[in-house]
């Protein structure tokens, strides 16, 4: 595929070791490039960083899934995902799909449909799509055939999630929503009720399950994370086993517990922007505040990360280089992609252009590739 052979000027630049600076960058066969390429495009009046690696998103279930049972063009709604993350400047993106008891477009059945749109359109997207498993760690008859499916949907990266009403299911009592959870899943509300309390009822099996399946998803080679850790003990649970990503830590016991034994801490971008958690966990301005954040994810709404680094920025907690490496240095370290991350010779020319004095985004760069572009500076680019 042909990639651009440019070198851009007049615009302010986040290099590796000077930060933003004026300078000029070169890119040529997807690379950045150390010697000036191609032609020259006059960037003044526009900033360019590093394309942003999104570590966790689930925001793509709107595009194909828009209104229940509407989920025929599956391939097709992958591809209006990419243009709204090439949009928000998203170069490189994990796209986190459930394998839940939920049923739906969280149930392993749509989990398949999932992965095989995001293999059948790789080769034709510009943004590096990645998927991720969340898996619910109760549905105990599914850990046999898990390692063969997710070797098979080319899954890199797993998620343990437990979303069980435990406290509820304990007193034989139904959760809130109960019915309408049911019949979005296609159950009756009795038999998901039943289905609820069965698992409930098996969960000291849970352990030494994960136990054998961490062990062999680990020799696949695949990333484990868990998800919500609410307590320094839950963090160590999972460490034990492998499991070293602690994405969305609910509180900063568990944040501690992570940072404090090497494990990556991703938190959720939307959590700054909002100023605090939609629920009220501990705040990820004040985890970052303390040093506790590797990296900020888009969670569930694509526009935030770029918001959330520049927030952050604003707030003058870390200056801009610091406050984007949570969007692209940081993610790219979690997810061992040591080719891009930034704008140094030889890495991917992953980039995002930013108009100086909105911030807005004027172009997204993908291996050399132009995945989005906007607005005036197109005629630039074309002239």
């Amino acid at each position: 595929m042909t990639s651009l052979e440019l070198t851009f000027t007049g615009a302010d630049v986040l290099l590796p070791a000077e930060g933003v600076v004026p300078a000029e960058l070169s890119i040529g066969d997807g690379l950045v490039q150390q010697d000036r390429t191609g032609r020259q495009v006059d960037l003044s009046g526009y900033i360019v960083l590093p394309g942003i690696i999104d570590l966790h998103g689930d925001g793509f279930e709107r595009h194909i899934a828009p209104r229940r049972g509407a989920m025929k063009q599956m391939a097709e709604g992958i591809l209006s995902v990419e243009a709204e993350l090439a949009a928000n400047g998203i170069t490189t993106a994990v796209l986190a799909q459930f394998h839940s008891w939920e049923g739906g477009v969280r149930g392993p059945e749509f989990a398949a449909q999932v992965f095989d749109a995001i293999a059948s359109v790789k080769g034709s997207t510009v943004t590096d799509l990645i998927p991720q498993l969340r898996f619910e760690t109760h549905m105990l008859e599914d850990y046999a055939d898990l390692p063969g499916r997710i070797a098979e949907w080319q899954v890199p990266y797993v998620v343990f999630n437990d979303h069980l009403p435990h406290d509820r299911l304990a007193e034989g009592r139904k959760p809130p929503r109960l019915t309408g959870q049911a019949l979005k899943a296609g159950r009756n509300p009795d038999a998901h009720f039943d289905m609820l309390l069965n698992m409930h009822a098996r969960k000291e099996e849970v352990p030494d399950a994960l136990d054998a399946l961490c062990a062999e998803l680990r020799q696949q080679g695949i990333r484990l994370g868990s998800h919500d850790d609410a307590t320094a003990e839950t963090r160590a649970w999972w460490r034990d086993r492998g499991v070293s990503i602690s994405e969305f830590p609910e509180t900063l016991d568990a944040a501690e517990a992570a940072r404090s034994n090497g494990d990556h801490i991703i938190l959720g971008s939307p959590n700054v922007v909002r100023g605090g958690s939609h629920k009220g966990n501990v705040s990820a301005l004040d985890l970052i505040t303390m040093g506790l954040c590797d990296a900020l994810a888009s969670d569930y709404h694509y526009p935030s990360p770029r918001r959330a680094a520049l927030m952050v920025a604003k707030t003058g907690l870390l200056d801009l280089a610091g406050a984007w490496a949570l969007v692209s240095e940081g993610p790219a370290r979690v997810l061992g992609l040591d080719d891009r991350g930034t704008l140094a010779p030889g890495k991917r020319a992953d980039l995002v252009i930013l108009d100086a004095e909105t911030h807005r985004i004027a172009a997204t760069v993908a291996a050399g590739r132009i995945s989005h572009m906007s607005g005036d500076i197109a005629t630039r680019f074309i002239g």
